[in-house]
């Protein structure tokens, strides 16, 4: 007895959720790995991520999340082990394709402005710079949320923040999006295309402003398109009225439907006219996106496919210098993902699902550089994809590559095992034709010889053959009962079980000199003696249709053959363009590195505390050893070189970049350096020198320290420090 559990989306959102699958469905193999609770699993498969983000009240707020994945390899195996994954195009489901259309903004003076006010706040935590009261012990907490979650209405409207302070824009999204729908209601006008509009900010409320009413008013007012042919999913309160408007988009007498992921992503069957599908923002999980798609992108979808080159269009609308692409993009990795694990078609044994998430909004530092107009995460984005792609095509490629070997192997040994049984068959054949026997009609001679049978009379040979039927057992093992023409009768014992009891059948064959068993009708005796007695010469008669058949196999495996050895012989040609993505964005990764740095250590000096760290290179680990020294913001000034300038006496030069992963990926035992290796660390002694002489660990002087200053120096003010 078993269970089969069928789903569309057995990851949603993180690969954390594989563990209740396994919890459930593999929990013997849980046990026997010694994984027992949620914490075990993670200490296998992932690595906890910790941000640190200061409040205004220059407190440390710590974030933890499951953010790297490590053993995915290990982890897909797992998963494949206990599933049957398909795809659509797996299985061949006539469906559309999709055809996505970034459709880029630039943000309208108002949003300039709101963009530099989100960057100020988000490194001073100063909300009234955002015209809203400033922010309680609770909204300190979650800074970067709020930051975000403004950062997210400023892009689709600025009347989401304030529809008293800001107006219609001629360049904001409503305007571009309502464009755009007008220019596919036309199009497909003839054919009643329908679209659907997505966004799950601003959703449709009749007593107050919100983007649905806005780009409907442009779509009557701007480009004439009847009101009653554009309607809101959150019209229909009844499930009555949801099938009518369901129907009705069907039919094409509405033509446009604004809703959000919840109301409209899912359980909506009116894919049968639509043309295009619009984004007006994105939502936190990658199967949301999918079932926004699927409205769409599904069976039955008539008009796509006999007027629209089976397509339909999906248009993302992103406004530069917003969060709009970043998200999308970390969308659409986090699915490659997600689809490669479930493929077991991984190509990299480490995952970063990237850094945003809807309980934190995104982090500090990658939103600055993003609303900065910084391309520089978006462009890691979408090297990652392509590199993950291309290992997963790399994979994919090595695997067919290696069932072709297997496969390749197997045909030829199938074909030497067919030549072996064609020349023995063949040796056989020319046997029985010399010593076959004939009578005056032309008919064959049966002198079929059975062991304990002296009489050549058919009754009685087959009465002994009926006598062995009934009670030998050969316990699977061939045995010899008699001869005909040189060649060897044999009887077989078959033994099968069924229900607890054991069936036991004898078949009869004829042992030809090459040691091939020859039989006819399945090695069974007929119940007519004469008929009984012919069973063995008939059994020659299978000899041609033996040779013919092993023939026709191998003239089967010759035209494989030359197929399998070019593919088993075939280089995969992208090595060279995936090493070179992969140089591009460990590139990237140090440039991002140094410049999230930079941004880091801004927000730190607006909370009163400057952070030096005097200039070291990263260690081939990809750590930077250099202790840091920390001092109020009032005695800057008693340091007269920059931080990147700090002399360190005894440091080598710096090393070449080299590209590692985060340290926890690394083996925690490393080898220690060489005696002979000059340390790559500054020691307290010389950052004591190059802050003058005062350094505050954790907050606390250390008294008793063996760099301290001499006795005889004069004492200096202990300087504080506020965490």
């Amino acid at each position: 007895m078993g269970a089969t559990f069928l789903s569309g989306t057995t990851i949603s959102i993180s690969l954390t959720e594989l563990y209740l699958l396994f919890k459930y469905l593999r929990p013997k193999e849980l046990e026997r790995q010694g994984i027992n609770s949620f914490d075990a699993w993670a200490a296998v498969f992932a690595r906890k991520s910790v941000d640190y983000e200061f409040s205004v009240t220059n407190e440390v707020v710590q974030k933890e999340r499951f953010r790297y994945f490590i053993k995915v390899p290990e982890l897909a195996s797992f998963y494949s082990e206990i599933t049957d994954f398909r795809t659509a195009a797996d299985i061949g489901i006539d469906r559309p394709k999709k055809n996505e259309i970034l459709h880029n903004i630039p943000p309208t003076p108002d949003q300039q402005e709101f963009i530099r006010k989100l960057i100020e706040f988000a490194k001073t935590g100063n909300a009234t710079v955002l015209g809203r009261p400033p922010l309680n012990e609770k909204e300190e907490k979650a800074k970067m949320l709020i930051a975000t979650d403004y950062a997210r209405k400023m892009s689709l409207d600025m009347r989401l923040i304030d529809p008293l302070s800001y107006g219609d824009d001629k360049d904001n999204k409503a305007t571009h999006c309502a464009d755009m729908i007008a220019e596919y209601y036309n199009k497909y006008a003839g054919h009643k295309g329908t679209q659907f509009v997505f966004s799950d900010l601003g959703t449709y409320k009749p007593d107050q402003w919100n983007p649905y009413s806005e780009i409907k008013r442009k779509l009557v007012e701007d480009h004439g398109i009847p009101e009653d042919q554009i309607r809101f999913i959150q019209e229909a309160k009844t499930e009555k009225k949801r099938k009518a408007m369901i129907e009705a988009m069907n039919e094409g007498k509405i033509r446009v439907l604004f809703g959000s992921t919840e109301m409209l992503g899912t359980g909506v069957n009116a894919q049968k006219r639509c043309v295009a599908i619009h984004h007006l923002d994105a939502p936190w999980r990658p199967s949301d996106l999918q079932q926004r798609d699927g409205r769409g992108i599904r069976k039955g979808n008539e008009v796509a496919k006999l007027y629209a080159d089976n397509k339909v269009d999906v248009i993302i609308y992103a406004v530069e210098k917003s969060l709009d692409s970043y998200k999308f993009n970390l969308l659409y990795n986090k699915q490659l993902f997600i689809t490669q694990l479930k493929q077991n078609n991984m190509g990299c044994r480490t995952i970063d699902e990237g850094g945003m998430d809807e309980k934190g909004g995104i982090p500090f530092s990658e939103y600055v550089a993003v609303l900065s107009g910084n391309t520089d995460l978006l462009d890691k984005a979408r090297l990652e994809k392509r590199i993950a792609g291309m290992e997963g095509e790399r994979k994919a490629f090595q695997r067919g590559k290696g069932e072709s070997r297997i496969k390749l192997e197997t045909f030829l040994a199938n074909r030497a095992s067919n030549d072996d049984i064609i020349a023995r068959v063949k040796k056989d054949k020319t046997a029985i034709e010399i010593r076959m026997r004939y009578d005056k009609e032309g008919n064959k001679l049966n002198p079929l010889k059975i062991d304990g049978v002296a009489s050549d009379d058919p009754k009685a040979i087959a009465a002994k053959l009926h006598e062995i039927e009934d009670r030998e057992r050969t316990h699977g093992q061939p045995k010899v009962i008699g001869s005909l023409y040189g060649f060897d009768i044999l009887v077989k014992t078959d033994t099968t079980v069924k229900d607890g009891l054991d069936f036991c059948e004898n078949r009869f064959f004829v042992r030809g000199e090459g040691n091939f068993l020859y039989n006819y009708n399945n090695g069974r005796l007929a119940v007519d003696p004469k008929t009984a007695c012919q069973n063995f010469i008939n059994a020659f008669d299978s000899i041609p249709r033996l040779i013919e058949k092993y023939t026709r196999d191998n003239e089967a495996i010759e035209k494989e053959l030359p197929v399998l050895e070019q593919v088993v012989g075939e280089v995969w040609k992208k090595e060279d363009e995936l090493k070179q993505l992969k140089a591009d964005l460990a590139a990237l990764d140090r440039k991002i590195l140094l410049s999230l740095k930079s941004v880091d250590a801004q927000e730190k000096s607006t909370d009163g505390v400057i952070e030096v760290v005097p200039s070291q290179p990263i260690t081939p680990d990809g750590q930077d050893n250099t202790p840091a020294a920390v001092m109020p913001a009032a005695d800057a000034s008693l340091v007269t070189p920059s931080p990147d300038s700090l002399p360190i006496p005894g440091t080598p030069p710096a090393e070449p970049y080299i590209h590692r992963m985060p340290d926890f990926f690394t083996d925690k035992q490393r080898t220690p350096p060489k005696v002979s290796e000059m340390p790559k660390s500054i020691s307290i002694k010389e950052a004591m020198g190059a802050l003058g002489g005062k350094l505050v660990i954790g907050g606390i002087p250390k008294p008793g320290n063996k760099d301290d200053p001499a006795p005889d120096q004069p004492e200096k003010p202990k300087p504080k420090l506020k965490l």
